[in-house]
């Protein structure tokens, strides 16, 4: 790896101090003099990085919170919430681009979940401004993807239209348009059918239901039948609607009568599994289809519990499905040793192709191996025997993701702290321990990143020079090598600001620091806040970042609310990898 050691002419850095000058802890909050024009300054005297709304936009849209703080938890989202008046204001200056933003966050998966863009884009749908507005529902279809995303969105563009009376011409079009908007898409209308046969109901919300709130209204006939199916136990007779698409049907083009002919097949083979009662039929049926397949969610209750109806559901589950099932199918024997089941999977789970397009980050993989590794469900109503071999393939997926994970081109500097010797459960992801995810981290950022170093705090503490040692992690190391060398790390109180200290002291330029401990319990005199100031003022890199990972943590407070540089992470899940790039990348 490259050196880097702070060259004052290469960087632009100021003159450093003697390195035996420590950071020392100070009345004022900030540096006494701005780095940038940028800054501006505090009510002590400080200057600091203004939060604009433009930033506070970025943050919500992929964290859910307007600061610079990820929580592991459910965010709720009200009207009461402040960045409700930051996008108010942003939408009064230039709604256009607050739209364009909210598509790219959802298009580009910057989010870290659809929650955050689908209520932004109803507050954009549901504002005063027309342009906008338009703005908005056509970008619908890109940030709706499925009808999950759109029973959302529209539960969310009622309650920020509290006031209002009903849908609204706009609305109505808007969300009609919706459904309208699969005859462009790869798939077209059967597509459609399957997602909506898929995704029945959510947030109190039916198909059925929308269609009567939209008043929807079509003529293209493959579209027409599948709201007919969606109505036709709603008081329409069935030998009406029958004999009005026999008539349409005769002046269809072959694409028409194609898309129309497939349409009515899948709706045929979902009413069929509905009604099923017999779990080798239901077997067929699931085997039947050479598209669109029937999947669990089109599977009565009552089939869930047969094994047959689980060897064929497997055969076609995408990855994600396939990981979250693999207990289940475990506890059928599907996946024993020199079986059919376990051959499909480990040659899924060897497939770099399929996890690449599948997005699954190295994280999501150790999850599901050590959730598998339990051998019952979290509430102990599902077991199953541990199979070796497919443990070990889920490992070597682990590795094989790490190539999908995007690199960053930032510096980077990794602190690990444990202060627990029990080694706590991760806050978020209780599957895996705060070691491991802090190994597991740290191995990921060595290979993804070229300028990468990884210290550990060690010893006992010294607030003046702490004590820190060079962690070797060779992008060479698998996981258990570098949980090995993790664990005989003795445990140390926690000192946030240490590494920014060492690295002042060894005048070492980095555009990251990363901190994963299992406890913010903060031991230094030197608040990390400071310490990261002073560094951005004497190294002159005035674009310096710390991400803070309390990976055990439920609640702390340690970047400063002024500063978009800084950020909280508490807890750790397979939403915090998004969270951390794009804060790295500047894009929140």
């Amino acid at each position: 790896m490259e050196s880097m050691e702070i060259d004052s002419e290469r960087d632009g850095a100021k003159s450093w101090p003697d390195p035996g000058v420590p950071i020392e802890e100070g009345p004022e909050k900030s540096a006494e003099k701005p780095l940038t024009s940028e800054q501006v300054q505090n009510e002590l005297g400080g200057y600091v990085f203004k939060v604009k709304d433009e930033i506070r936009l970025r943050r919500f849209l992929c964290l859910g919170i307007e600061k610079s703080i990820f929580h592991t938890g459910e965010v709720t989202l009200t009207l009461e919430n402040d960045i409700c008046n930051c996008i108010t204001r942003l939408i009064s200056e230039d709604g256009i681009n607050v739209v364009k933003t909210i598509r790219e966050f959802s298009v580009e998966n910057r989010a870290c979940k659809s929650d955050y863009v689908l209520f932004a884009l109803a507050l954009c749908c549901r504002c005063t401004d027309p342009e906008t507005k338009e703005a908005a529902y056509k970008a619908l279809p890109d940030v709706c993807r499925i009808p999950t995303h759109l029973f959302k969105f529209i539960k969310f563009a009622q309650e920020v239209n509290s006031k209002g009376k009903g849908w609204g011409r706009a609305h109505r079009k808007g969300v009609s348009m919706w459904y309208h908007s699969y005859k462009n898409k790869d798939g077209g209308i059967p597509l459609l059918a399957y997602h909506m046969t898929k995704y029945k109901a959510r947030f109190g919300f039916t198909h059925k239901d929308v269609f009567r709130l939209c008043h929807i209204k079509t003529d293209y006939n493959a579209l027409g039948y599948l709201v007919h199916h969606f109505y036709r136990r709603n008081g329409h007779r069935e030998d009406d609607w029958q004999n009005q698409f026999n008539l349409a049907r005769q002046n269809l083009t072959k694409h028409d009568e194609l898309e129309l002919k497939n349409v009515i097949d899948l709706l045929q083979d979902v009413d069929d599994a509905k009604r099923c009662r017999d779990e080798q039929l239901m077997k067929r049926i699931v085997l039947s289809r050479d598209v669109l397949k029937i999947v669990r969610e089109h599977v009565p209750t009552s089939l869930l519990k047969s094994k047959e109806v689980w060897e064929g559901l497997m055969r076609f589950m995408l990855m994600t499905a396939m990981l979250r099932n693999l207990g289940r199918m475990s506890s059928f024997g599907l996946l024993d040793s020199d079986s059919f089941g376990e051959t499909l999977t480990i040659s899924k789970l060897k497939n770099s192709e399929l996890l690449k397009g599948a997005r699954i980050h190295p994280l999501t993989l150790l999850v599901a191996e050590k959730a598998y590794s339990k051998c019952r469900n979290n509430k102990g109503t599902i077991q199953w025997k541990e199979n070796p071999n497919v443990r070990d393939a889920l490992r070597d997926a682990f590795h094989l993701s790490f190539k999908n994970v995007e690199a960053t081109g930032k510096r980077f500097l990794l602190a690990i702290c444990m202060s627990d010797p029990e080694n706590p459960h991760v806050n978020g992801t209780p599957s895996i321990t705060a070691l491991e995810a802090a190994a597991a981290m740290a191995l990921v950022t060595r290979r993804s990143e070229k300028n990468c170093d990884i210290v550990a705090f060690s010893g006992i503490q010294s607030t003046e020079h702490p004590n820190i040692t060079n962690f070797s992690i060779s992008p060479e190391d698998d996981l258990d090598a570098v949980l090995d060398k993790c664990s005989k790390l003795p445990c140390a109180k926690t000192n946030i600001a240490a590494p920014i200290i060492h690295a002042f002291e060894n005048k070492k330029m980095y555009d990251v620091f990363v901190v994963y401990t299992d406890s913010v319990n903060e031991d230094g005199s030197v608040h990390p806040s400071r310490a990261l100031k002073l560094y951005r003022t004497r190294s002159g890199n005035a674009n310096a970042r710390l991400i803070v990972c309390g990976l055990a943590s439920n609640e702390f407070s340690i970047a400063d609310p002024e500063d978009p540089l800084m950020m909280d992470i508490v807890g750790f899940d397979s939403h915090a990898p998004t969270a951390i790039h794009q804060f790295v990348t500047g894009n929140i």
